[in-house]
């Protein structure tokens, strides 16, 4: 047989991993070690996230602690960040998704900017993305925020940037990791693609005016499925209901069938009442509102499992 020559094997290798369209399931995600540094003792504080045989590094720290992210030097590297907090005309999470070769000093510009309270960065240890590599990440990232995130994306546009096919490649699974590593740092904005499949068993239905949605428990709250139904006209008091379900109508998750609304895609809340409130058009108690094909209510099974 004849022998491979060392870069003939990272030739091979990087052949065999063609670019995948960006569909990440559970399945796509490997078991993995990570390992989780709190730098000052607090699980909400400053804090780094690996992933063994990884080359890449997430750094995380609420608003309060800007200085002491800041002063990390690498943050003086080419990565892209996530901006997390609260829109202050809806009360609804907001969510801001940017690029940078010196991410310290794009941070630094966004202190003016009050809707965010937590940030996190990620880097690479070894220093080898480049500007097209990460605004290659950026535009993947908003995209994915654009067609699943119920938060307000503070930045609808992106530049992205087109990638050799091996470097493609790389990057897929750069973000991968990206993604297996955001809901353990508290972003779960981005987390609905690696929830594992729906089991019959685990569906849960609300019913309105002989409309049916269909969704199930997640780990960021409650993920309405697609091809639920939900009513046409909100409830005149519901002034919040129908802000957000404006944003997902604009955003193609909600569409319009005659004399109802369809999910278009699984779409998740943070709470089964926030689901129940966008499918009946104003607010309800998901807790009541949802129940099992047997017609449990989901306040019971989750006391009987208690």
């Amino acid at each position: 047989m004849t022998k491979v020559s060392g870069l003939r094997k990272l030739a091979v290798l990087r052949l065999s991993r063609t670019a995948r369209p960006l569909c990440f399931s559970r399945a796509d995600m490997e078991a993995a070690t990570i390992k989780l540094f709190l730098v000052h003792g607090s699980p909400n504080g400053l804090r780094t996230a690996e992933i063994s045989n990884w080359s890449g590094k997430a750094i995380a720290a609420p608003r309060n602690e800007l200085t002491s992210l800041l002063n990390r030097g690498e943050l003086s590297s080419p990565g892209i960040y996530i901006l997390t907090g609260e829109d202050a005309d809806s009360g609804d999470k907001s969510i801001y998704i940017g690029e940078a070769e010196n991410v310290a000093n794009r941070l630094k510009n966004h202190s003016g900017k009050d809707f965010w309270n937590a940030a996190t960065v990620f880097v690479s240890k070894d220093e080898n993305l480049t500007k097209s590599h990460i605004r290659y990440l950026e535009g993947k990232l908003i995209k994915i925020a654009m067609d699943t995130s119920t938060s307000v994306i503070m930045n609808s546009a992106n530049s992205g940037a087109r990638l050799p096919e091996s470097d493609t490649a790389e990057m897929d699974i750069f973000l991968q990791k990206v993604l297996q590593l955001l809901p353990v740092l508290g972003v779960n904005d981005l987390s609905l693609s690696v929830e594992a499949p729906s089991r019959e068993e685990d569906i849960l239905y609300c019913e309105i005016n002989g409309l049916k949605a269909r969704g199930k428990r997640t780990s960021g709250g409650f993920t309405v499925l697609a091809g639920s139904q939900a009513v046409l006209e909100h409830r005149p008091s519901a002034v919040h209901a129908k802000k957000r379900r404006d944003a997902l109508i604009e955003k193609g998750l909600l569409k319009p069938m005659g004399y109802y609304l369809e999910f278009t895609k699984d779409i998740e809340f943070g709470s089964p009442s926030r689901a129940a409130t966008i499918v009946r058009g104003g607010a309800s108690n998901g807790l009541t509102a949802w129940r099992n094909s047997e017609g449990v209510r989901l306040r019971d099974l989750e006391n009987n499992e208690t």
